[in-house]
């Protein structure tokens, strides 16, 4: 499942609740994007 972040308050929220309402149910924002994993950097020879 895809897990999102509220832009306003950062609390994360599953996919499954963004179905039935597009608001955050803790502050009521309506801004939402998907955190991306860390990648590692390697610097080149």
């Amino acid at each position: 499942m895809a897990t999102y972040k509220c832009f306003k308050c950062g609390k994360k929220i599953v996919h499954k609740n963004l179905e039935e309402r597009f608001v955050c149910p803790s502050c009521g924002g309506n801004i939402f994007f998907k955190p991306r994993k860390v990648s590692k950097k390697i610097k080149a020879i």
